[in-house]
């Protein structure tokens, strides 16, 4: 007669159910979700309060950036880009048309994204996924700290075909907008 085992019971997870970006609003809208956060594959996610040099950097780029951008585009600041799963709202997009193109509907994708990362660099770069599924033809992971920015180019389903980096004394061309060159010290140089 074989002895009998105990089974040890399997731990409790808390379940979680995907909300789709309808859901993601409608929840929003009655105040179910809080502010402050964004809908990334699926899940709500609570945004990192933005340090100094965070609020800094974004407002340095912002400035930088109008100045170049082609004039049948504009420049949106924390503002959604809707996709399939996801609602990100990076700290700069570039996209093509007018204001009034989106009275009714955020973007659905974008020339150029720009999260600046200060201490939450894995969680912005893991939005490259939702970018590349969202065909942003580029994405730009500023690395303040380090005073870098990782370039994530061509879109390929959820993946960027091309990934590099360019250092603070090179200079940072965009391939989806050639007008965009900056100089990375006048970023980042005080």
């Amino acid at each position: 007669m074989a002895a009998s085992q105990t089974i040890d019971p399997v731990p409790e997870r808390p379940q979680v159910w995907p909300l789709s970006v309808d859901a993601y609003r409608a929840l929003s809208q009655i105040g179910l979700i809080p502010e402050k956060t964004e809908l990334l594959y699926g899940r709500v996610f609570h945004k990192m309060s933005k340090s100094p040099l965070h609020s800094a950097v974004v407002q340095r780029l912002l400035r930088l950036l109008q100045k170049l951008i082609p004039e049948d585009c504009l420049i949106r600041q924390e503002q959604p880009i809707t996709g399939v799963d996801s609602e990100p709202e990076p700290d700069l997009a570039v996209i093509r048309g007018r204001e009034g193109d989106f009275w009714e509907a955020h973007p659905r994708t974008a020339e150029l994204v720009v999260e600046v990362a200060v201490t939450s660099h894995d969680f912005d770069r893991d939005k490259a996924r939702a970018y590349a599924s969202a065909g942003v033809k580029e994405f730009w992971l500023v690395l303040a700290p380090e005073r870098r920015v990782e370039v994530h180019r061509n879109p390929t389903g959820d993946r960027y075909a091309e990934t590099g980096a360019v250092n603070l004394h090179d200079e940072l061309v965009s391939a989806a907008l050639p007008n965009v060159r900056l100089n990375l010290r006048e970023v980042f140089e005080r």
